[in-house]
Protein backbone atom coordinates (compact mmCIF):
# COMPACT_ATOMS: atom_id res chain seq x y z
CA UNK A 1 0.00 0.00 0.00
CA UNK A 2 2.72 2.46 0.94
CA UNK A 3 4.68 1.80 -2.28
CA UNK A 4 1.53 2.35 -4.36
CA UNK A 5 0.56 5.46 -2.48
CA UNK A 6 3.98 7.18 -2.71
CA UNK A 7 4.72 6.01 -6.24
CA UNK A 8 7.79 3.95 -5.38
CA UNK A 9 6.46 0.62 -6.67
CA UNK A 10 8.28 -0.16 -9.90
CA UNK A 11 6.36 -3.22 -11.15
CA UNK A 12 2.61 -2.70 -11.01
CA UNK A 13 2.09 -5.40 -13.65
CA UNK A 14 2.92 -7.93 -10.92
CA UNK A 15 0.02 -6.86 -8.70
CA UNK A 16 -2.60 -4.99 -10.77
CA UNK A 17 -4.98 -6.54 -13.29
CA UNK A 18 -6.19 -10.16 -13.16
CA UNK A 19 -3.95 -12.77 -11.52
CA UNK A 20 -4.18 -16.48 -10.82
CA UNK A 21 -5.95 -19.32 -12.59
CA UNK A 22 -8.82 -21.70 -12.09
CA UNK A 23 -12.49 -20.83 -11.76
CA UNK A 24 -11.83 -17.48 -10.06
CA UNK A 25 -9.04 -14.93 -10.42
CA UNK A 26 -7.93 -12.09 -8.17
CA UNK A 27 -8.59 -8.63 -9.66
CA UNK A 28 -6.86 -5.45 -8.47
CA UNK A 29 -6.97 -1.88 -9.71
CA UNK A 30 -5.48 1.39 -8.52
CA UNK A 31 -7.41 4.59 -9.12
CA UNK A 32 -6.59 7.49 -6.79
CA UNK A 33 -9.66 9.62 -6.15
CA UNK A 34 -12.24 6.88 -6.71
CA UNK A 35 -14.57 5.95 -3.85
CA UNK A 36 -15.95 2.71 -5.36
CA UNK A 37 -14.94 0.33 -8.15
CA UNK A 38 -16.55 -2.58 -9.98
CA UNK A 39 -15.72 -4.81 -12.93
CA UNK A 40 -18.07 -4.79 -15.94
CA UNK A 41 -18.04 -7.10 -18.96
CA UNK A 42 -18.09 -6.04 -22.60
CA UNK A 43 -21.88 -5.79 -22.43
CA UNK A 44 -21.73 -3.37 -19.48
CA UNK A 45 -23.00 -5.84 -16.87
CA UNK A 46 -21.38 -5.78 -13.43
CA UNK A 47 -19.27 -8.90 -12.92
CA UNK A 48 -17.82 -8.09 -9.51
CA UNK A 49 -17.80 -5.35 -6.89
CA UNK A 50 -14.28 -4.57 -5.72
CA UNK A 51 -13.47 -3.77 -2.11
CA UNK A 52 -11.38 -0.73 -1.17
CA UNK A 53 -8.05 -1.47 0.46
CA UNK A 54 -7.36 1.73 2.36
CA UNK A 55 -7.65 5.30 1.24
CA UNK A 56 -5.03 5.20 -1.52
CA UNK A 57 -7.37 4.08 -4.33
CA UNK A 58 -6.53 0.37 -4.33
CA UNK A 59 -9.48 -1.99 -4.92
CA UNK A 60 -9.50 -5.80 -4.99
CA UNK A 61 -11.92 -8.69 -5.54
CA UNK A 62 -12.44 -11.88 -7.55
CA UNK A 63 -13.78 -12.41 -11.07
CA UNK A 64 -14.65 -15.54 -13.06
CA UNK A 65 -11.66 -17.24 -14.66
CA UNK A 66 -13.42 -17.17 -18.04
CA UNK A 67 -13.63 -13.37 -18.10
CA UNK A 68 -11.64 -11.87 -20.99
CA UNK A 69 -12.62 -8.39 -22.07
CA UNK A 70 -13.63 -6.10 -19.21
CA UNK A 71 -13.61 -2.51 -17.95
CA UNK A 72 -13.54 -0.84 -14.57
CA UNK A 73 -16.46 1.30 -13.45
CA UNK A 74 -15.53 3.92 -10.87
CA UNK A 75 -17.59 6.26 -8.73
CA UNK A 76 -16.74 9.45 -6.89
CA UNK A 77 -19.75 10.98 -5.21
CA UNK A 78 -22.51 11.03 -7.80
CA UNK A 79 -20.13 10.82 -10.77
CA UNK A 80 -19.56 7.48 -12.52
CA UNK A 81 -17.18 6.68 -15.34
CA UNK A 82 -15.50 3.67 -16.97
CA UNK A 83 -11.87 2.97 -17.85
CA UNK A 84 -9.97 0.17 -19.53
CA UNK A 85 -7.42 -1.73 -17.47
CA UNK A 86 -3.96 -0.82 -18.79
CA UNK A 87 -2.46 -3.76 -16.93
CA UNK A 88 -4.33 -6.46 -18.84
CA UNK A 89 -2.44 -6.00 -22.09
CA UNK A 90 0.55 -8.07 -23.09
CA UNK A 91 4.07 -7.41 -24.31
CA UNK A 92 4.84 -4.84 -26.99
CA UNK A 93 8.41 -5.74 -28.00
CA UNK A 94 8.85 -9.11 -29.67
CA UNK A 95 11.75 -11.43 -28.92
CA UNK A 96 13.32 -10.34 -32.23
CA UNK A 97 13.00 -6.67 -31.24
CA UNK A 98 14.67 -7.41 -27.93
CA UNK A 99 17.50 -9.29 -29.63
CA UNK A 100 18.18 -6.60 -32.22
CA UNK A 101 18.10 -3.83 -29.61
CA UNK A 102 20.55 -5.72 -27.41
CA UNK A 103 22.80 -6.27 -30.44
CA UNK A 104 22.60 -2.61 -31.47
CA UNK A 105 21.27 -3.55 -34.92
CA UNK A 106 17.63 -2.47 -34.72
CA UNK A 107 17.86 0.04 -37.56
CA UNK A 108 14.08 0.58 -37.55
CA UNK A 109 13.79 1.05 -33.81
CA UNK A 110 11.52 4.04 -34.45
CA UNK A 111 8.83 1.53 -35.37
CA UNK A 112 8.93 0.17 -31.81
CA UNK A 113 10.14 2.96 -29.50
CA UNK A 114 8.24 6.21 -29.05
CA UNK A 115 4.44 6.61 -28.99
CA UNK A 116 2.37 4.73 -31.59
CA UNK A 117 -1.44 5.03 -31.80
CA UNK A 118 -2.76 1.53 -32.43
CA UNK A 119 -5.22 -1.15 -31.32
CA UNK A 120 -4.52 -4.01 -28.94
CA UNK A 121 -7.11 -6.73 -28.37
CA UNK A 122 -9.59 -4.57 -30.24
CA UNK A 123 -9.07 -1.57 -27.95
CA UNK A 124 -7.90 1.80 -29.33
CA UNK A 125 -5.02 3.49 -27.56
CA UNK A 126 -1.31 4.20 -27.78
CA UNK A 127 1.68 1.98 -27.07
CA UNK A 128 4.71 3.61 -25.48
CA UNK A 129 8.28 2.34 -25.23
CA UNK A 130 11.41 4.08 -23.96
CA UNK A 131 14.97 3.05 -23.08
CA UNK A 132 15.93 3.80 -19.46
CA UNK A 133 17.89 0.77 -18.16
CA UNK A 134 18.97 2.23 -14.81
CA UNK A 135 15.58 3.60 -13.73
CA UNK A 136 13.68 2.12 -10.82
CA UNK A 137 10.38 3.22 -12.32
CA UNK A 138 9.16 4.87 -15.53
CA UNK A 139 5.61 6.17 -15.93
CA UNK A 140 3.76 7.84 -18.78
CA UNK A 141 2.12 11.06 -17.58
CA UNK A 142 -0.17 13.53 -19.30
CA UNK A 143 -3.56 15.19 -19.10
CA UNK A 144 -5.15 11.75 -19.50
CA UNK A 145 -3.99 10.76 -15.99
CA UNK A 146 -3.70 14.20 -14.35
CA UNK A 147 0.13 13.92 -14.66
CA UNK A 148 0.07 11.35 -11.85
CA UNK A 149 3.07 9.05 -12.17
CA UNK A 150 1.42 6.40 -9.99
CA UNK A 151 -1.28 5.61 -12.55
CA UNK A 152 0.55 4.24 -15.60
CA UNK A 153 3.75 2.57 -14.45
CA UNK A 154 5.40 0.89 -17.42
CA UNK A 155 6.56 -2.72 -17.69
CA UNK A 156 10.35 -3.11 -17.41
CA UNK A 157 11.88 -5.39 -20.05
CA UNK A 158 15.07 -6.17 -18.18
CA UNK A 159 16.73 -7.91 -21.12
CA UNK A 160 16.81 -4.63 -23.07
CA UNK A 161 16.39 -1.85 -20.51
CA UNK A 162 13.19 -0.85 -22.31
CA UNK A 163 10.04 0.23 -20.47
CA UNK A 164 6.79 -0.37 -22.38
CA UNK A 165 3.05 0.05 -21.94
CA UNK A 166 -0.18 0.22 -23.90
CA UNK A 167 -2.56 2.87 -22.58
CA UNK A 168 -6.14 2.58 -23.82
CA UNK A 169 -7.96 5.72 -24.86
CA UNK A 170 -4.86 7.85 -25.49
CA UNK A 171 -5.33 9.30 -28.97
CA UNK A 172 -3.20 11.35 -31.38
CA UNK A 173 -2.75 14.90 -30.16
CA UNK A 174 -2.38 13.99 -26.48
CA UNK A 175 0.64 15.53 -24.77
CA UNK A 176 2.83 13.33 -22.60
CA UNK A 177 6.18 12.98 -20.86
CA UNK A 178 7.97 10.29 -18.90
CA UNK A 179 8.22 10.44 -15.12
CA UNK A 180 11.38 8.59 -14.16
CA UNK A 181 12.57 7.47 -10.74
CA UNK A 182 16.35 7.20 -10.83
CA UNK A 183 18.54 4.41 -9.47
CA UNK A 184 18.71 6.03 -6.02
CA UNK A 185 14.97 6.62 -5.70
CA UNK A 186 15.06 10.25 -6.84
CA UNK A 187 12.20 11.56 -9.02
CA UNK A 188 13.78 13.24 -12.05
CA UNK A 189 12.46 16.25 -13.97
CA UNK A 190 9.85 15.11 -16.48
CA UNK A 191 11.48 13.94 -19.72
CA UNK A 192 10.35 14.33 -23.33
CA UNK A 193 10.33 11.20 -25.47
CA UNK A 194 13.76 10.61 -27.12
CA UNK A 195 11.96 8.92 -30.03
CA UNK A 196 8.96 11.23 -30.00
CA UNK A 197 7.68 12.14 -33.47
CA UNK A 198 6.20 15.51 -32.49
CA UNK A 199 6.78 17.98 -29.67
CA UNK A 200 4.89 20.99 -28.43
CA UNK A 201 5.99 24.31 -29.85
CA UNK A 202 8.63 26.04 -27.74
CA UNK A 203 8.74 27.15 -25.01
CA UNK A 204 6.51 24.18 -24.10
CA UNK A 205 8.45 20.93 -23.98
CA UNK A 206 6.03 17.99 -23.85
CA UNK A 207 5.94 15.30 -26.51
CA UNK A 208 2.78 14.86 -28.55
CA UNK A 209 1.27 11.52 -29.57
CA UNK A 210 1.54 11.45 -33.35
CA UNK A 211 2.88 8.10 -34.54
CA UNK A 212 4.96 7.67 -37.66
CA UNK A 213 4.22 10.20 -40.37
CA UNK A 214 1.41 9.30 -42.72
CA UNK A 215 1.73 10.74 -46.22
CA UNK A 216 0.69 9.51 -49.66
CA UNK A 217 3.93 10.07 -51.53
CA UNK A 218 3.86 11.13 -55.18
CA UNK A 219 7.62 11.15 -55.82
CA UNK A 220 7.95 7.67 -57.29
CA UNK A 221 9.37 8.94 -60.59
CA UNK A 222 11.91 11.15 -58.82
CA UNK A 223 13.11 8.33 -56.58
CA UNK A 224 13.32 5.93 -59.51
CA UNK A 225 16.26 7.87 -60.95
CA UNK A 226 19.60 6.15 -61.45
CA UNK A 227 21.49 5.67 -58.19
CA UNK A 228 24.31 7.83 -59.51
CA UNK A 229 22.25 10.98 -59.93
CA UNK A 230 24.10 12.58 -56.99
CA UNK A 231 27.51 11.23 -57.98
CA UNK A 232 30.73 13.22 -57.95
CA UNK A 233 30.63 13.49 -61.74
CA UNK A 234 27.21 15.15 -61.69
CA UNK A 235 26.53 18.91 -61.46
CA UNK A 236 25.30 19.82 -58.01
CA UNK A 237 24.30 23.28 -56.76
CA UNK A 238 22.89 23.48 -53.25
CA UNK A 239 20.69 26.22 -51.81
CA UNK A 240 21.13 26.31 -48.02
CA UNK A 241 17.92 27.31 -46.24
CA UNK A 242 16.98 28.12 -42.66
CA UNK A 243 13.23 27.73 -42.71
CA UNK A 244 12.62 30.14 -39.86
CA UNK A 245 14.38 33.13 -41.43
CA UNK A 246 14.24 32.51 -45.17
CA UNK A 247 10.92 34.29 -45.41
CA UNK A 248 8.26 35.34 -42.91
CA UNK A 249 4.50 35.81 -42.99
CA UNK A 250 2.27 38.53 -41.64
CA UNK A 251 3.34 40.09 -38.34
CA UNK A 252 6.72 38.40 -38.78
CA UNK A 253 5.14 34.99 -38.14
CA UNK A 254 6.69 31.71 -39.26
CA UNK A 255 5.49 30.27 -42.54
CA UNK A 256 4.22 26.73 -42.17
CA UNK A 257 5.58 23.86 -44.24
CA UNK A 258 2.84 24.20 -46.87
CA UNK A 259 3.38 27.95 -47.29
CA UNK A 260 7.12 27.34 -47.56
CA UNK A 261 6.48 24.78 -50.28
CA UNK A 262 4.41 27.29 -52.28
CA UNK A 263 7.11 29.97 -52.11
CA UNK A 264 10.38 28.05 -51.86
CA UNK A 265 9.92 25.56 -54.70
CA UNK A 266 9.44 28.10 -57.54
CA UNK A 267 12.25 30.26 -56.15
CA UNK A 268 14.73 27.37 -56.14
CA UNK A 269 13.61 26.41 -59.65
CA UNK A 270 14.09 29.94 -60.93
CA UNK A 271 17.56 30.17 -59.39
CA UNK A 272 18.61 26.90 -61.01
CA UNK A 273 19.63 24.93 -57.92
CA UNK A 274 19.62 21.13 -58.00
CA UNK A 275 19.24 20.74 -54.22
CA UNK A 276 18.10 22.50 -51.10
CA UNK A 277 19.84 21.88 -47.82
CA UNK A 278 17.73 22.53 -44.74
CA UNK A 279 19.47 23.74 -41.64
CA UNK A 280 18.39 21.33 -38.90
CA UNK A 281 14.64 20.78 -38.67
CA UNK A 282 15.12 18.42 -35.74
CA UNK A 283 13.16 19.78 -32.78
CA UNK A 284 15.21 22.17 -30.64
CA UNK A 285 14.25 24.22 -27.57
CA UNK A 286 16.40 27.28 -28.35
CA UNK A 287 15.51 28.97 -31.63
CA UNK A 288 18.73 31.00 -31.57
CA UNK A 289 20.70 27.79 -32.14
CA UNK A 290 19.15 27.53 -35.65
CA UNK A 291 18.49 23.89 -34.87
CA UNK A 292 22.10 23.00 -34.07
CA UNK A 293 21.21 22.12 -30.47
CA UNK A 294 18.50 19.50 -31.05
CA UNK A 295 16.65 17.40 -28.51
CA UNK A 296 13.88 15.80 -30.60
CA UNK A 297 15.97 13.95 -33.18
CA UNK A 298 12.91 12.12 -34.53
CA UNK A 299 10.57 15.14 -34.59
CA UNK A 300 10.45 17.79 -37.33
CA UNK A 301 10.17 21.08 -35.47
CA UNK A 302 6.61 22.07 -34.66
CA UNK A 303 7.46 25.74 -35.35
CA UNK A 304 6.37 25.19 -38.94
CA UNK A 305 3.67 22.54 -38.54
CA UNK A 306 3.32 18.79 -38.08
CA UNK A 307 5.46 15.97 -39.56
CA UNK A 308 3.01 15.43 -42.42
CA UNK A 309 3.57 19.07 -43.41
CA UNK A 310 7.31 18.52 -43.65
CA UNK A 311 6.69 15.41 -45.75
CA UNK A 312 4.53 17.49 -48.14
CA UNK A 313 7.36 20.05 -48.44
CA UNK A 314 9.84 17.33 -49.44
CA UNK A 315 7.31 15.85 -51.87
CA UNK A 316 6.75 19.27 -53.50
CA UNK A 317 10.51 19.73 -53.98
CA UNK A 318 10.80 16.28 -55.53
CA UNK A 319 7.92 17.07 -57.88
CA UNK A 320 10.05 19.97 -59.14
CA UNK A 321 13.08 17.63 -59.55
CA UNK A 322 14.90 19.21 -56.61
CA UNK A 323 16.85 17.05 -54.16
CA UNK A 324 16.63 17.55 -50.41
CA UNK A 325 19.57 17.43 -48.00
CA UNK A 326 19.06 17.56 -44.26
CA UNK A 327 21.54 19.05 -41.82
CA UNK A 328 21.92 16.27 -39.28
CA UNK A 329 23.42 16.87 -35.82
CA UNK A 330 24.71 13.74 -34.04
CA UNK A 331 27.67 15.64 -32.59
CA UNK A 332 26.12 17.10 -29.44
CA UNK A 333 22.88 17.89 -27.65
CA UNK A 334 21.78 20.56 -25.15
CA UNK A 335 21.61 20.22 -21.39
CA UNK A 336 17.91 21.20 -21.04
CA UNK A 337 16.42 19.20 -18.18
CA UNK A 338 13.59 17.73 -20.28
CA UNK A 339 16.11 16.33 -22.78
CA UNK A 340 18.55 13.44 -22.97
CA UNK A 341 21.00 14.52 -20.27
CA UNK A 342 21.12 12.05 -17.35
CA UNK A 343 17.96 10.60 -18.80
CA UNK A 344 17.47 7.80 -16.29
CA UNK A 345 19.43 9.45 -13.51
CA UNK A 346 22.76 8.36 -14.98
CA UNK A 347 24.92 9.50 -17.93
CA UNK A 348 23.01 7.41 -20.44
CA UNK A 349 23.19 9.08 -23.83
CA UNK A 350 26.22 11.22 -22.96
CA UNK A 351 29.70 9.95 -22.15
CA UNK A 352 30.15 9.72 -18.39
CA UNK A 353 33.63 11.31 -18.45
CA UNK A 354 33.20 15.10 -18.96
CA UNK A 355 36.51 15.10 -20.84
CA UNK A 356 34.65 13.18 -23.54
CA UNK A 357 31.05 13.98 -22.72
CA UNK A 358 30.89 17.78 -22.58
CA UNK A 359 31.59 20.60 -25.06
CA UNK A 360 32.86 23.63 -23.17
CA UNK A 361 32.52 25.95 -26.16
CA UNK A 362 28.88 25.13 -26.78
CA UNK A 363 27.79 24.11 -23.27
CA UNK A 364 26.40 20.91 -24.71
CA UNK A 365 26.72 17.21 -24.04
CA UNK A 366 28.44 14.68 -26.29
CA UNK A 367 26.97 11.30 -27.15
CA UNK A 368 28.68 8.16 -25.90
CA UNK A 369 29.44 6.77 -29.36
CA UNK A 370 30.96 3.65 -27.88
CA UNK A 371 27.74 2.57 -26.18
CA UNK A 372 25.87 0.04 -28.30
CA UNK A 373 22.39 1.40 -27.66
CA UNK A 374 23.40 5.03 -28.22
CA UNK A 375 25.08 4.23 -31.52
CA UNK A 376 21.98 2.28 -32.57
CA UNK A 377 19.78 5.25 -31.60
CA UNK A 378 21.83 7.62 -33.78
CA UNK A 379 22.31 5.35 -36.80
CA UNK A 380 18.60 4.54 -36.84
CA UNK A 381 17.83 8.26 -36.61
CA UNK A 382 19.81 9.03 -39.75
CA UNK A 383 18.01 6.22 -41.57
CA UNK A 384 14.66 7.46 -40.22
CA UNK A 385 14.84 10.73 -42.17
CA UNK A 386 15.77 8.90 -45.36
CA UNK A 387 13.03 6.32 -44.84
CA UNK A 388 10.02 8.22 -43.52
CA UNK A 389 10.64 11.63 -45.16
CA UNK A 390 12.39 10.60 -48.40
CA UNK A 391 15.34 12.92 -47.73
CA UNK A 392 18.05 12.49 -50.38
CA UNK A 393 21.10 13.02 -48.21
CA UNK A 394 22.52 13.98 -44.84
CA UNK A 395 24.95 16.82 -44.19
CA UNK A 396 26.57 15.71 -40.95
CA UNK A 397 27.36 18.72 -38.78
CA UNK A 398 30.55 19.34 -36.78
CA UNK A 399 32.33 16.14 -37.78
CA UNK A 400 35.69 17.56 -36.65
CA UNK A 401 34.38 17.93 -33.10
CA UNK A 402 33.52 14.23 -33.15
CA UNK A 403 36.79 12.97 -34.59
CA UNK A 404 39.24 14.54 -32.15
CA UNK A 405 39.34 13.85 -28.43
CA UNK A 406 41.27 17.07 -27.94
CA UNK A 407 38.86 19.20 -29.94
CA UNK A 408 38.92 22.70 -28.39
CA UNK A 409 40.60 21.32 -25.26
CA UNK A 410 43.82 22.34 -23.58
CA UNK A 411 46.53 20.03 -22.37
CA UNK A 412 45.22 17.81 -19.59
CA UNK A 413 41.58 18.34 -20.56
CA UNK A 414 41.28 15.30 -22.78
CA UNK A 415 41.83 11.58 -22.48
CA UNK A 416 43.82 9.70 -25.15
CA UNK A 417 42.36 6.70 -26.91
CA UNK A 418 43.55 3.14 -26.22
CA UNK A 419 46.52 3.68 -28.56
CA UNK A 420 47.55 6.90 -26.90
CA UNK A 421 46.28 9.04 -29.79
CA UNK A 422 43.78 11.88 -30.03
CA UNK A 423 41.43 10.29 -32.55
CA UNK A 424 37.98 9.38 -31.22
CA UNK A 425 37.86 5.77 -32.35
CA UNK A 426 34.27 5.25 -31.17
CA UNK A 427 33.02 8.27 -33.13
CA UNK A 428 34.91 7.09 -36.20
CA UNK A 429 33.25 3.67 -35.91
CA UNK A 430 29.84 5.32 -35.55
CA UNK A 431 30.34 7.49 -38.65
CA UNK A 432 31.54 4.50 -40.65
CA UNK A 433 28.54 2.41 -39.62
CA UNK A 434 26.15 5.25 -40.44
CA UNK A 435 27.58 5.62 -43.94
CA UNK A 436 27.60 1.87 -44.48
CA UNK A 437 23.97 1.49 -43.44
CA UNK A 438 22.94 4.47 -45.58
CA UNK A 439 24.64 2.84 -48.54
CA UNK A 440 23.05 -0.52 -47.77
CA UNK A 441 19.46 0.62 -47.32
CA UNK A 442 19.34 3.83 -49.37
CA UNK A 443 22.02 3.55 -52.09
CA UNK A 444 20.70 6.55 -54.06
CA UNK A 445 21.32 8.97 -51.18
CA UNK A 446 24.52 10.83 -50.31
CA UNK A 447 26.25 11.89 -47.12
CA UNK A 448 28.26 15.08 -46.69
CA UNK A 449 30.80 15.67 -43.92
CA UNK A 450 31.18 19.15 -42.47
CA UNK A 451 34.75 18.41 -41.48
CA UNK A 452 36.98 21.43 -40.95
CA UNK A 453 40.43 19.84 -40.65
CA UNK A 454 42.75 17.78 -42.82
CA UNK A 455 41.61 14.47 -41.30
CA UNK A 456 42.53 11.87 -43.92
CA UNK A 457 40.15 9.80 -46.04
CA UNK A 458 36.93 11.45 -44.96
CA UNK A 459 35.32 10.79 -48.32
CA UNK A 460 36.90 7.41 -49.08
CA UNK A 461 34.83 4.22 -48.78
CA UNK A 462 35.12 2.35 -45.50
CA UNK A 463 36.49 -0.70 -47.31
CA UNK A 464 39.46 1.48 -48.32
CA UNK A 465 40.01 2.69 -44.77
CA UNK A 466 37.96 5.88 -45.07
CA UNK A 467 35.00 7.23 -43.12
CA UNK A 468 32.65 6.49 -46.01
CA UNK A 469 31.24 9.95 -46.77
CA UNK A 470 30.41 10.77 -50.37
CA UNK A 471 31.46 14.42 -50.09
CA UNK A 472 33.32 16.80 -47.82
CA UNK A 473 31.60 20.12 -47.24
CA UNK A 474 33.58 23.15 -48.38
CA UNK A 475 33.74 25.11 -45.14
CA UNK A 476 35.56 27.98 -46.75
CA UNK A 477 32.97 28.84 -49.35
CA UNK A 478 29.89 30.08 -47.58
CA UNK A 479 31.70 32.15 -44.96
CA UNK A 480 35.30 32.92 -45.83
CA UNK A 481 35.02 33.36 -49.59
CA UNK A 482 31.85 35.43 -49.48
CA UNK A 483 33.20 37.58 -46.65
CA UNK A 484 36.37 38.19 -48.67
CA UNK A 485 34.40 39.30 -51.72
CA UNK A 486 32.35 41.72 -49.60
CA UNK A 487 35.49 43.64 -48.60
CA UNK A 488 36.75 46.69 -50.44
CA UNK A 489 39.39 45.55 -52.96
CA UNK A 490 42.04 47.73 -51.36
CA UNK A 491 41.72 45.70 -48.14
CA UNK A 492 41.54 42.21 -49.66
CA UNK A 493 45.30 41.65 -49.69
CA UNK A 494 45.20 41.48 -45.90
CA UNK A 495 42.61 38.71 -46.01
CA UNK A 496 43.99 36.31 -48.63
CA UNK A 497 43.74 33.50 -46.12
CA UNK A 498 39.96 33.58 -46.52
CA UNK A 499 40.34 32.61 -50.17
CA UNK A 500 42.98 29.96 -49.59
CA UNK A 501 41.18 28.25 -46.70
CA UNK A 502 38.96 26.07 -48.86
CA UNK A 503 41.83 25.44 -51.32
CA UNK A 504 44.59 24.49 -48.89
CA UNK A 505 42.53 22.20 -46.71
CA UNK A 506 42.28 19.23 -49.08
CA UNK A 507 45.98 19.22 -50.08
CA UNK A 508 47.66 15.87 -49.39
CA UNK A 509 50.94 15.91 -51.29
CA UNK A 510 54.04 17.37 -49.71
CA UNK A 511 56.62 19.38 -51.57
CA UNK A 512 59.63 21.39 -50.58
CA UNK A 513 61.19 24.71 -51.52
CA UNK A 514 64.82 25.44 -52.12
CA UNK A 515 64.87 25.87 -48.39
CA UNK A 516 62.23 24.67 -46.01
CA UNK A 517 62.62 27.71 -43.86
CA UNK A 518 63.24 30.52 -46.33
CA UNK A 519 61.74 31.85 -49.47
CA UNK A 520 62.80 34.35 -52.06
CA UNK A 521 61.92 37.92 -51.25
CA UNK A 522 60.61 38.27 -54.77
CA UNK A 523 58.50 35.13 -54.74
CA UNK A 524 54.81 35.68 -55.22
CA UNK A 525 53.65 32.15 -54.36
CA UNK A 526 53.66 30.64 -50.86
CA UNK A 527 56.48 28.44 -49.83
CA UNK A 528 55.32 24.96 -48.87
CA UNK A 529 57.26 23.06 -46.28
CA UNK A 530 56.98 19.56 -44.88
CA UNK A 531 56.55 19.82 -41.14
CA UNK A 532 56.06 17.67 -38.08
CA UNK A 533 54.11 18.58 -35.02
CA UNK A 534 56.03 18.50 -31.74
CA UNK A 535 53.05 18.90 -29.38
CA UNK A 536 49.26 18.76 -29.47
CA UNK A 537 46.96 19.99 -32.28
CA UNK A 538 45.11 23.25 -31.78
CA UNK A 539 41.58 22.55 -32.91
CA UNK A 540 40.74 26.21 -33.33
CA UNK A 541 43.50 26.92 -35.82
CA UNK A 542 43.84 23.42 -37.25
CA UNK A 543 47.58 23.64 -36.71
CA UNK A 544 49.90 22.20 -34.06
CA UNK A 545 50.60 24.12 -30.91
CA UNK A 546 54.25 23.86 -31.90
CA UNK A 547 55.86 22.45 -34.99
CA UNK A 548 59.32 21.76 -36.39
CA UNK A 549 58.85 24.08 -39.35
CA UNK A 550 61.92 26.21 -38.87
CA UNK A 551 61.01 29.86 -39.08
CA UNK A 552 57.56 29.08 -40.46
CA UNK A 553 55.24 29.98 -37.57
CA UNK A 554 52.98 27.29 -36.19
CA UNK A 555 49.98 29.59 -36.57
CA UNK A 556 50.46 29.71 -40.30
CA UNK A 557 47.84 27.59 -41.95
CA UNK A 558 48.78 23.93 -42.17
CA UNK A 559 47.15 20.91 -43.69
CA UNK A 560 47.74 18.09 -41.26
CA UNK A 561 47.38 14.33 -41.37
CA UNK A 562 47.98 11.68 -38.74
CA UNK A 563 50.38 8.78 -38.98
CA UNK A 564 51.23 6.02 -36.54
CA UNK A 565 54.57 5.24 -35.02
CA UNK A 566 55.81 2.57 -32.65
CA UNK A 567 57.11 3.00 -29.14
CA UNK A 568 59.86 0.72 -27.72
CA UNK A 569 57.25 -1.07 -25.60
CA UNK A 570 55.30 -2.06 -28.70
CA UNK A 571 52.47 0.43 -28.34
CA UNK A 572 51.64 2.92 -31.07
CA UNK A 573 51.58 6.68 -31.04
CA UNK A 574 50.20 9.21 -33.49
CA UNK A 575 52.35 11.77 -35.24
CA UNK A 576 51.05 14.78 -37.09
CA UNK A 577 52.71 15.75 -40.34
CA UNK A 578 51.59 18.19 -42.93
CA UNK A 579 52.18 21.10 -45.25
CA UNK A 580 52.64 24.60 -43.93
CA UNK A 581 52.39 27.74 -45.96
CA UNK A 582 53.83 31.07 -45.00
CA UNK A 583 52.17 34.12 -46.52
CA UNK A 584 52.72 37.72 -45.38
CA UNK A 585 49.98 38.87 -43.01
CA UNK A 586 48.41 35.42 -43.16
CA UNK A 587 46.27 34.48 -40.15
CA UNK A 588 45.07 31.04 -39.15
CA UNK A 589 41.50 30.41 -40.19
CA UNK A 590 38.94 29.46 -37.56
CA UNK A 591 35.72 27.52 -38.05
Amino acid sequence: MTALENGSHGDLFSILGAHGGGAMRVMRCFRPGAEAASVVDTGGSVVAELEPQGAAGLFTGTVPGTLEGYRFRFRHGSVEWEEEDSYRFGLILSDLDAYLLAEGRHYRLYEKLGAHPTHMDGVAGTRFAVWAPNARRVSVVGNFNAWDGRRHVMRHRYETGIFEMFIPGVAPGEVYKFEIVGPHGEVLPLKADPVGFLQESAPSTASVVAGLVEHEWADGQFRAKDHGWQGRDKPVTIYEVHLGSWRRGEDNSFLDYDALARELVPYVQEMGFTHVEFLPVLEHPFYGSWGYQPIGLYAPTARFGDPAGFARLVDALHAADIGVLLDWVPGHFPTDVHGLGRFDGTPLYEHADPRRGFHKDWNTLIYDYGRTEVKNFLVANGLYWLDRFHVDGLRVDAVASMLYLDYSRNHGEWEPNIHGGRENLEAMAFLKETNERVGEYFPATATHAEESTAFPNVSRPTYEGGLGFHFKWNMGWMHDTLDYMEKDPIHRRYHQHQMTFGLVLPIRKTSSCRSATTRSSTAKAPCWAKCRATSGRNSRTFAPISASCGRIPARSFCSWAASSGSRPNGTTTSRWTGICCSIPNMRASSA
